[in-house]
């Protein structure tokens, strides 16, 4: 076997022997069952309680919850554009970094916020070691905002009928403290080892090996990257993220870093089987996840490994695949594997340029942000997913002539009128900016040359491909796109509001308003959800209603280069 299929197999092998035991540890911290972490962290949970003056065992209904995120995201929203904004002449800033554009600091601070981490800046150019120090903050709390509004959804998944639904802010400790906090330990101490800087003091100055002198950005990189992977946040410490040798020095640390992107994500499918006493239910959500994910990853690992076609046309042997924007360390392959990783979820990081990847895997990669459901997020990823079990179930039941039901609660209109919104917000987004933007690029090209490095058919990529990440939380680019303008940091700011916390309502108002309702005990005419058949009605639903929207557009961006290079 190819070595570097072979280091492939590897890391997905190693991903699902940790995903599976760390989902049933992240069931047993949600349901507060007896963890080896609770002699740690029970006097570290007390202590923010206390602080706070929050009190963990008051129940709260999914109004409640809402409005606890809602609030929280609001206090850090203010306190992360005073900091952005005063960088100047606030502390920690020994390399003298300007203070951020108003405009830009927006479209900052709604990107951690949201944990979307799209970045318009250079990150050692753009940030003071105080800013990276704050949206590093902010990556653990947009990661566990959003696993512990997703423990709400499972509760009310299970609960037979109730209005109460556990705590957000104990949930939300729970999940910083037990969950993110001791595996980014983790990861940040195998970069340390393998030579990621981790210190306060500003740059270094080196020789290279041809003798000339630079000035090298450092900072607290380690833990910075630990939990950029591990939140599925991805935001880079350096510019070109953890294609840089300071982020990501070597095989070791790539593989550690790409099982971090989809860990949790992965990890919580199983959670939910344990949290729901159902674990067959869980193995159907994950099969489908995953006949997704390998649908998008396998063409796209053969598509760089044969390089691109118009070089082949020029007799100029490609034998490592299409190389361009790839780092030599790492190769085509795991290029494209951590491509596929970071877009199926919304982590966005990469180590590789996706705006040099060849036509199909560019497609591919944007197809994984636009179906937004093969893992997703931390949390909200299965939140875009309960969407479309939700309109599956509720075709299933007209399909059969019965009334829809999902563990015991009728799906009524109310409920599908919201599921319909939240499914079709994601296309609006994406396709209403991309129009927008190309309709002003193209009736004044002149005035917006700087927009665009790769006119044509890669240039339209280029905006689509920013509009998809914007909406996905997803936060990658097509870099050839120069982004740093009022109408991409404003517009990109607006839609990634809109797609982090709609699409976080809707699921949890679907949720607590089946909760409520009566239950009805199953019979023998009651739809199976935990079947392979309807697990491939799941997957139809997702490939009509995601895939085929946006279609037309992909026929406009990569599909056309790919058969224009042909």
């Amino acid at each position: 076997m190819n070595a570097e299929i072979t280091g492939l197999v590897f890391m997905y092998a190693l991903l699902l022997l940790m995903a599976i035991p760390l989902g049933r540890y992240i069931g047993k911290v949600f349901t507060s069952d007896k963890t080896w972490l609770d002699k740690i962290f029970n006097p570290l949970d007390k202590v923010f309680y206390k602080l706070s003056g929050i009190d963990p065992t008051k129940q709260m209904t999914w109004k409640q919850h809402l409005l606890a995120l809602l609030t929280i995201n609001l206090f850090w929203f203010l306190l992360c554009m005073f900091v952005l904004t005063s960088m100047s002449w606030l502390p920690l800033n020994p390399d003298g970094n300007p203070s951020m554009s108003a405009d830009l600091a927006f479209n900052t601070t709604i990107s951690f916020i949201s944990n979307t981490n799209l970045q318009h800046y250079s990150g050692e150019s753009g940030l003071s070691y105080l800013g990276q120090l704050t949206v590093m903050l902010f990556q653990f709390i947009s990661a566990g905002c959003g696993i512990a509004i997703c423990a709400v959804v499972f509760f009310a998944m299970k609960e037979k009928s109730t209005e109460k639904l556990g705590n957000f802010y104990f949930l939300f400790v729970r999940t910083c403290t037990r969950i993110l906090l001791p595996l980014s330990l983790v990861v940040a101490v195998i970069l340390l080892f393998n030579g990621t800087p981790m210190t306060f003091e500003g740059k270094d100055t080196i020789t290279t090996m041809q003798g000339d002198t630079v000035q090298v950005s450092r900072g607290p990189v380690a833990a910075f990257v630990a939990i950029k992977q591990m939140g599925t946040n991805g935001g880079g410490f350096y510019g070109p993220n953890s294609a840089h040798p300071l982020e990501n020095p070597n095989y070791i640390t790539n593989i550690a870093e790409t099982i971090s992107i989809i860990l949790i994500p992965m990890a919580m499918i199983f959670a939910l089987g344990y949290v729901l006493k159902r674990k067959k239910l869980g193995w159907v959500i994950f099969g489908v996840m995953t006949v997704g994910f390998f649908l998008l990853l396998i063409p796209s690992v053969i598509s760089e490994m044969k390089g691109n076609p118009a070089i082949t046309k020029m007799g100029i042997a490609q034998n490592m695949g299409s190389m361009e924007g790839k780092e030599v360390r790492f190769g085509s392959a795991a290029s494209a594997y951590w491509a596929v990783t970071t877009t199926c979820t919304s982590n966005g990081s990469v180590n590789a340029m996706h705006d040099s990847m060849t036509a199909p895997t560019g497609m591919f990669a944007l197809l994984g942000m636009m179906i937004n459901s093969f893992f997703g997020g931390v949390g909200v990823g299965f939140l875009n997913f309960y969407i479309f079990i939700i309109l599956a179930v509720f075709i299933s039941g007209l399909m059969v002539g019965r009334t829809p039901e999902f563990l015991g609660k009728k799906i009524e209109a109310k409920e599908m009128k919201i599921a319909m919104m939240i499914a079709l917000l994601h296309p609006l987004l994406i396709l209403a900016g991309t129009a927008i933007a190309s309709y002003i690029y193209a009736h004044n090209p002149t005035a917006y040359a700087s927009w665009l490095a790769n006119p044509g058919y890669h240039g339209f990529s280029e905006m689509l491909y920013e509009f998809t990440s914007s909406s996905a939380n997803n936060g990658s680019g097509f870099e050839g796109l120069g982004d740093n303008t009022p109408f991409w940091n404003i517009g990109c700011g607006i839609v990634m509001l809109l797609a982090r916390y709609l699409p976080i309502i809707g699921p949890v108002a679907i949720a607590g308003i089946l909760a409520s309702k009566k239950y009805i005990p199953e019979s023998a005419g009651t739809l199976k959800t935990d079947t392979g058949t309807f697990g491939l009605m799941v997957f139809a639903v997702i490939a009509i209603v995601a895939a085929l929207s946006f279609f037309p557009a992909l026929t406009l961006g990569p599909i056309a280069e790919y058969f224009g290079m042909k």
